[in-house]
This record gives structure tokens, sequence and C-alpha cells, in this order.
């Protein structure tokens, strides 16, 4: 959903709007200092000195960079100093060749936009959220006689009241379970409740009050409803006397089978407060960061706090942090984070940030109420941080150990393969096809952090002259506009060697024997690769997994031991691809499928389709169909039916 139309953001088209003042020079395609820091001159020229939001771009018009600033003009004037910037930005400088700038009302709202557009472009110089997801939340549908709760993610889009953000999905299903065993709300679709009888075995388990076939009354339920929404909303002690007082009541008019009932929700509860009320209490809602920083790498911990209830925590590694301060890594982190995610009403931070009162109002205005951004000082709240600081220093503890782990394989496919040094970007191809149809090429991206999941690709086979099945030619293709666009990119120029190694693969694995091999190294030759390591990984003897044969470009090939960990790392490599490949292929099968004939007529939209179809039964019946009977068809006009006849009978 765009963003101006999210019901969370009511007010964002009237915020940002793009078309406010927007300045662009190009520049010649070959990296150079002079030429960037002419382009930014040219674009400093026509500057004001208002807030706003700049974008470098590259001769392809890929966004290099998205920052913000209290007063353009300044800002931007820094990058023609180039000998006080530092290393990372000089590149940036001499990859530049044109920039677009968006003024806004004030520097809050420049930071907003900021961390939208970073969100949306992913630049290569800035610092880079990673894991941002999508959140889940519990929602309490409020579009049914008896609301339903349900774990939900994306765009809110129903009607009810959402509860959130959860850490994980764990996070969510554990207090799930707990609503259902305190409140017996329903949990099943609208048409599932519909189409009942007889209770289903959640009655049974004591987790639904089976509303569906009358096993309570109206009045009862919305008091239930009321009592999870004062659970969710943190007035658990409320619930608990309710609950006491109920017993009690049913206790004394002699309904013991309701008074045990009612005895087990109460447990329930006693136990749920107990579990998620750890290291929480005091807190009410809060969101709780600590940034914990070593050996070049960044981790910050989250913790989500509602009503004083834990809802969970979670870890998070920032891309791209080499040579920026910890302050402007947390500060660009937050503001991406709660670009999708509803803030708390407190956010507490392990340290004060340079830009905590402009963090504070950006975020306020986004929310449209008081958000209070602090570092907690005494009491409950430091106990919080605190917690969260040692959190974050052990999972970045463990995400070094991982990388050490991660780094000895790599060190071990550079010894295999004989590569001069460990590989920082790994490329594994795959094709997949039936017989011929649907073909597509895969691409899958591994590092020294493991998958890049941002970086797959996958690319239809175009050519024509493609026999079906032609696996040696698909790959063809697949090479030929992978590292065809790769040589004839700006970034590859010999005097700037550094940015190469972004997008420039170190090894790249063949899913396929000597043919396989064959194939790929006559097209990267002609294309003048000569720098990358190719190598074709086929199965051994009757397929099986484990004795896979390893393929030189020379014709060597040689295998590795059964429980060698270098085995099942590039097992783990050639799997994901293939993982990949079918996924993509499944996809476009399915999206195949519901292609009709009637795609092609020009003026033709889905419900005058769908019309032609109710009408005719098929679309070969559509075709053959004479003029006066598609006349006849309901809403068809007779231009319509004129223009889908031609279609049809243009050459007689």
């Amino acid at each position: 959903m765009p963003k101006a139309e999210r019901p969370d953001q009511p007010n964002a088209a009237s915020r940002f709007s793009e078309e406010k003042a927007t300045y662009a020079v190009r520049g010649a395609d070959t990296p150079d200092f002079d030429i960037g820091i002419a382009a930014i001159r040219n674009v400093l020229n026509t500057l004001p000195f208002k807030p706003g939001v700049y974008r470098m771009h590259d001769a392809r018009g890929d966004v290099l960079y998205v920052g913000k600033a209290r007063a353009l003009k300044n800002r931007v004037g820094n990058y023609v100093q180039i000998d006080r910037l530092p290393n990372r930005l000089r590149r940036m400088v001499a990859l530049t060749r044109s920039m677009t700038i968006v003024t806004t009302n004030s520097e809050a709202e420049a930071l907003l936009l900021e961390a939208q557009l970073i969100k949306r472009y992913r630049p290569a110089y800035n610092v880079l959220l990673r894991d941002d997801k999508s959140f889940p939340f519990i929602l309490l549908r409020a579009d049914h006689k008896f609301p339903r709760i349900q774990k939900h993610r994306g765009a809110r889009r129903h009607k009810g009241q959402y509860y959130g953000p959860f850490a994980s999905a764990g996070s969510v299903n554990q207090t799930l379970n707990a609503l259902q065993k305190l409140f017996l709300l329903r949990s099943c679709t609208d048409s599932f409740f519909n189409n009942r009888d007889r209770p289903c075995l959640l009655y049974q388990i004591k987790r639904c009050s089976a509303p569906c076939v009358g096993r309570i009354d109206d009045a009862s339920y919305d008091s239930l409803v009321a009592d999870a929404k004062s659970f969710l909303d943190g007035k658990s002690s409320a619930v608990q006397a309710k609950l006491a007082k109920e017993m009690e009541s049913a206790a004394e008019a002699l309904d013991f089978e309701r008074a045990a009932m009612v005895r087990d929700r109460l447990r329930a509860l006693t136990f749920i407060q107990g579990s998620q009320a750890i290291n929480a209490q005091g807190a009410g809602d809060a969101d709780i960061f600590a940034l914990a920083h070593r050996n070049g790498v960044i981790g910050i911990q989250a913790f989500f706090i509602r009503g004083g209830q834990n809802w969970g925590h979670r870890s998070f590694f920032p891309a791209h942090v080499a040579e920026i301060s910890e302050d402007e890594v947390f500060t660009s982190f937050l503001a991406q984070f709660y670009e999708n995610v509803p803030p708390a009403k407190c956010i507490f931070l392990d340290r004060q940030l340079t830009e905590t009162d402009l963090l504070a109002q950006a975020l306020s205005e986004r929310a449209e109420r008081k958000i209070e951004i602090s570092v907690p000082q005494r009491g409950d709240r430091v106990r919080l941080v605190k917690q969260a600081t040692r959190n974050a220093e052990e999972a970045l503890d463990r995400k070094l150990a991982e990388g050490t782990t991660q780094g000895k394989l790599l060190q071990e496919v550079a010894d295999l393969f004989e590569l001069p040094e460990a590989p920082r970007r790994i490329e594994v191809y795959d094709n997949s096809h039936i017989q011929g149809t649907n073909a597509l090429g895969a691409m899958i991206v591994a590092g020294p952090e493991g998958f890049i999941k941002g970086q797959y690709r996958k690319f239809n086979i175009k050519n024509p002259d493609i026999a079906p099945g032609d696996d040696f030619a698909m790959m063809r293709e697949v090479m030929a506009r992978r590292f065809g666009r790769l040589v004839n990119s700006p970034r590859t120029g010999e005097d700037f060697e550094p940015e190469r190694d972004e997008n420039w693969p170190d090894l790249v694995l063949i899913d396929g024997g000597k043919g396989q091999m064959s194939s790929v190294m006559q097209i990267v030759r002609e294309l003048g690769v000569e720098d990358v390591a190719f190598i074709g990984v086929s199965k051994g003897p009757n397929r099986h997994a484990g004795r896979e044969m390893f393929h030189f470009p020379d014709g060597r090939e040689f295998t590795l031991p059964v429980n060698a960990p270098v085995m099942f790392y590039l097992q783990r490599l050639r799997d994901e691809a293939h993982r990949f490949a079918i996924g993509a292929h499944r996809a476009k099968r399915s999206k195949a499928i519901t292609v009709s004939p009637l795609d092609e007529v020009p003026g033709i939209g889905p419900s005058r389709k769908k019309a032609l179809l109710m009408h005719f039964g098929t679309a070969r019946a559509v075709r053959n169909a004479s003029l006066e009977d598609l006349q006849k068809a309901p809403s068809v006009s007779a231009a319509v039916a004129q223009t889908v006849y031609d279609y049809y009978h243009s050459n007689g």
C-alpha cells in the first residue's frame, strides 16, 4: 500500500512531496572526483538554506546515498571539501553524477523522509536496517458480531484493534495461547464459523466459548472481549479481580463446574502475569534499545514492553557501519525502525544521542501523539536498560563467533578453489523448467555473514531461439546478462577498484558438470571476465548427495570427503540455489496458468474479460464468436465487441 494511503499515516501525503523542489545534473559515466564535485557544485548553486533531503545518484541513476539537512546549502556544500571527507564519502563523491533535492517544512520532516527513502532505495552508503521484515501483531477484529482474535502481519486493512509489535511469531503465539485459555475467544475464520453445526475441538479443550453454535450469548461474549482488551492494555490486575469475584459467586451458587472453569482461567492468568512481567515491571508501554560495538560490528538489542508485559526482544545488526560513529548509526537505525512500526509512548536508550530531541519530534509527528525518548537514570527502568545492554553484548558475541566459524569455512573454500583470499561474495546459479516451459535462471548470493537474500535474482529466459530444455544455452544467456551488466557498469573502472568488490563476485558456482562449465566459460571469455573463479558442481554417482563432483574450467575434477565441513557448506549453497530456482519457477508457472488469451486484446479490462468468459465459457469460444454474438454479451458495448472481433479476424 502506498505510504500516503496507509491508515496509520493519514497525513503522509501532505507532509512530503517530491515535487516541491527537484534539481538534477548529469555527468560522465567514469568514476572521477572532479566530475563528481562539479555535479555537486552545479546543484549547490541552486540550493536554499532550508531543511530537506538530498539523494546522490550514480551514472545509471541508482541511489548512492540519502541524507537530510537542516540547511541544504550548508550540508551539501560539505561534500565539495574532499580533504575533510572520510574515504567512504570520497568514494561516493567520485561516483556521484546527479542529485535530487526535496525541501521539507522542518528538519523533523526531513528525518522521516530520509528514513522512508533509505528503506525504499537501500543505498550503498547509508546505514541499513537489514532485518526489517514486518513485525507480528495481535489483531482483535471488530467486523463481526463475535470478534475474532488472530495473528497479523503487514498493512492494517482490517477494522479492529492492533496490539504489538511482538518480537517474533513465537511471542505472538504464546500470547494467543494465553488469550484462548483465559478468554475463550474464537480464532477461526468467518467461513469456518458460519458453517459449524457443532463445537470444534477448541471448545472441547476449553480454548473457545463456541459462539458459532450458541454456547455463549452476545452479552457474555462481549464481556470476554472487554476482558481481553483490558489484559492486552496492561490492566491484568483488574481482570484478575473480576475472575476471582466470578469464581466466588459461582461457588456460592453451588455451580461448582463453572467455578472450576473460572479457577482454571484464574490460574492461567496468574501464571502468565508471572512469566510475562519478568523484568518488565514499572515500564508501562516502552521500547528499550541498547547498542554494542566491537571489531567493526554493531549490534542493537530491542525490548518491547506493553502494559508492563514483556512482548519479546530481538537483535539487529545494521549494515554499512564502517567509518560511521555509533551515534549516527543508532539515530539512523531508530528512524528506519519506526518507519513501519508504531512507537511506544516511551523509548528508553542506553545513551544520549545528538539528535534525540529531533528524533522524538519526528516520531511524535508521525504517531500524532507525544513520544518521549530518554536515558533512564534510576529505578526499574535503569535495570531494564542494563538488561538490554547485557543482551546486546551477548548477541554480538554470538554474532562474532558465528562470523569466525563462517570465516574459517570461507578460507577453506579459498584453499579448495585456489583463490587468493577468502571470498567476500559467492554467486550460485541454477536453471529451472519443465520440459523447457516457463524456463528461468536463478542466482543466489552468499558472503561472510551468510545468505544475502536481498540480492537474489531470477532471469526469465527471453531468447526465442533457445530450444526447450537446452540447459547449456539457458545458462549462457544468464551469464551474458549478469556479467554483461557488470562489465559495462561505471563502477568497475580500473581507477576505482574498491567499488568493484560490492557487486563483483569472487567465486561463481554453477550447477552442472563439464558441459555446463564449457558453455559458461565460452560466454564469460567473450565478455572479457578474467578475475572471477568459476566452478561447476555436479551430483556424484547415482546423483548421490555428499558425493558431489567439482569441475575447474581447465577440466580438472575432484570430490571431497563426505563428512568434510566445507562440503556441507557447499551443499547448503547449492541447495539454496535449487530451492530459490524451484520457488521462482513455481511462481512463474502459477502465474502463467491464470493468463488468458483475452489479456492480449487491447482495451479489454478484467471486468469485460470476465463478462465475456462468463457468457461464452472459454476464450476459444470468444475467438470464434461472430460480431453479432459478441454484441449480445452483457456489459460489452458495440465498440468493444468490434475491437474483439477485429483482433481475432484481422486477416479476414
